[in-house]
C-alpha cells in the first residue's frame, strides 16, 4: 500500500530509515517543534491556514475546503519544484502534519502517485509528541547517570564538553535548553526553545546512548532558564552517582570570566540581569553591583556574586536534592584550562574500558 501508514512509535523508532522526513504543518507549528531533521513543506502557511478557519466558520466547511484545496494544491507544487525535482526514485519518504488528517493525506497522495514510498503518521503531530514522551521516560530509567556537581564556577560545562570530545557520552542540558542555568544564563545570540523542542533535543540526543557506559550530565534544578527537566529525567538524576568539582575561588573567577564573556562585552544588558536579585538580596547589593558592572569591575562582581548570592545555599540544596553528593568522588580544578586531563582522569575513573580504549600503542 503506498503510502503506508505507520504508527507514531514505529517511526520514531524507523526515523534514519527515511531519507526525507516532512512536516505538513504550518511555519507557527513547526517553529514550536518537529522531529529531528524534518522539513517544512507546509501545505497551509500561517495565514491561509487562518484564512480557511476563519470562512470555515463563516461560510461552513464547502467552501473552506473548496479554498484549502486549491491552496494546498499550489503548496505542493511549489515544494515539489522547489525542493523535490532532485530526489530519487526510491527516495523514502515520512510524511505527518498535526493529527494525521487531511494536510499530511494530501501531500502523501501526491508523492505516492509520483510513485516515491511514502509512510504516513498515524495520528500525525499529536501522536508522535505522546510516544516520544513515553520513549523518553524509558530512556532516562535505563541511563547509568553521573552527575557532574560543584558550586558555581567549577566548570561543570567546561568538563562536559572535555568528556564529549573525548568520546564520552554526555547529556549537556544547558546547551540542549540555551540557558547556563542561572539569572545571568540567557544566551546573547540564541533564544530558548519550547518545552516540547527541549525535550525533543533531549530524546534526540539519548536515542543511541549506550546503557552500559556512563552518561554524565551537570547537576540542575528543575527549572534551566523559563524550561523543564522532564520529570522522569530530574528523579533519575536526583537519585544518580556523583562527581563533584572543587576549585580555589580565583579559579572560578576566572572560568566565570570567560564563560560570561557576552555579560562582560555588554555591561547594560548584565545590570538588567542583575536586577532580577533585588527580592532575593537587597535593592543596596544589587545596586552596588550595578556600579561595579558599568565600571568594568567584573573580577570583584563576580567575586561578590559567589561569596554573597551562589555559595551560601549550595552544599545544602545539593544535600537536599542529590541522593549521593555526601559519597560522591572528589576531583580538584587545578587551573581554568585544565578540563582536557581533568576529562581524561574522570573517563578512567567512571569508564576505564572506554578510557583504556583510547590508550594508543607506542
Amino acid at each position: 500500500m503506498n503510502p503506508h501508514p505507520v504508527e507514531a512509535g514505529d517511526a520514531l523508532a524507523r526515523l534514519r530509515e527515511f531519507e526525507a522526513v516532512l512536516d505538513v504543518r504550518s511555519p507557527g507549528e513547526f517553529a514550536l517543534d518537529h522531529l529531528p531533521g524534518a522539513a517544512n513543506w507546509w501545505v497551509l502557511d500561517d495565514a491561509e491556514r487562518a484564512r480557511v478557519g476563519t470562512l470555515y466558520k463563516q461560510q461552513g466547511a464547502f467552501e473552506a475546503k473548496r479554498l484549502g484545496a486549491a491552496l494546498v494544491a499550489r503548496n505542493i507544487a511549489l515544494h515539489l519544484e522547489r525542493s523535490g525535482q532532485s530526489w530519487p526514485r526510491r527516495q523514502r519518504v515520512l510524511v505527518y502534519c498535526w493529527r494525521g488528517g487531511n494536510r499530511s493525506g494530501a501531500m502523501a497522495h501526491v508523492l505516492a502517485q509520483i510513485g516515491f514510498p511514502v509512510s504516513l503518521v498515524q495520528g500525525g503531530y499529536k501522536a508522535l509528541r505522546a510516544a516520544l514522551v513515553e520513549r523518553l521516560a524509558g530512556l532516562a530509567e535505563a541511563q547509568r547517570l553521573v552527575v557532574v556537581c560543584g558550586p558555581t564556577g567549577s566548570g561543570k560545562s567546561r568538563l562536559l564538553l572535555a568528556l564529549q570530545a573525548r568520546g564520552a557520552q554526555v547529556l549537556d542540558l544547558e546547551r540542549l535548553a540555551a540557558h547556563r542555568g542561572s539569572v545571568l544564563g540567557a544566551m546573547a545570540d540564541e533564544a530558548q526553545p519550547s518545552q516540547k523542542a527541549f525535550e525533543t533535543r533531549i530524546w534526540e540526543r539519548m536515542r543511541d546512548f549506550d546503557p552500559l557506559r556512563p552518561v554524565f550530565v551537570e547537576s540542575e534544578s528543575r527549572r534551566i532558564g523559563r524550561l523543564q527537566v522532564p520529570p522522569a529525567l530530574i528523579e533519575r538524576m536526583r537519585a544518580a552517582e556523583c562527581l563533584r568539582l572543587q576549585a580555589e575561588p580565583e579559579v572560578r573567577v576566572q572560568v566565570l570570566l570567560g564563560d560570561y564573556a557576552d555579560m562582560r562585552a555588554d555591561p547594560e544588558e548584565l545590570q538588567r540581569r542583575l536586577r532580577t536579585l533585588h527580592e532575593l538580596r537587597g535593592a543596596q547589593a544589587v545596586a552596588r553591583w550595578q556600579r561595579m558592572a558599568a565600571a568594568g569591575e567584573f573580577a570583584e562582581l563576580t567575586r561578590e556574586l559567589l561569596a554573597q548570592h551562589y555559595d551560601p545555599s549550595y552544599a545544602a540544596s545539593m544535600q537536599r536534592n542529590y541522593q549521593q553528593f555526601a559519597q560522591a568522588a572528589s576531583m580538584q580544578v587545578a587551573h581554568a584550562e585544565a578540563f582536557e586531563e581533568l576529562a581524561a582522569r574522570v573517563q578512567r575513573h567512571f569508564d576505564p574500558a572506554d578510557a583504556a580504549a583510547r590508550v594508543q600503542p607506542a
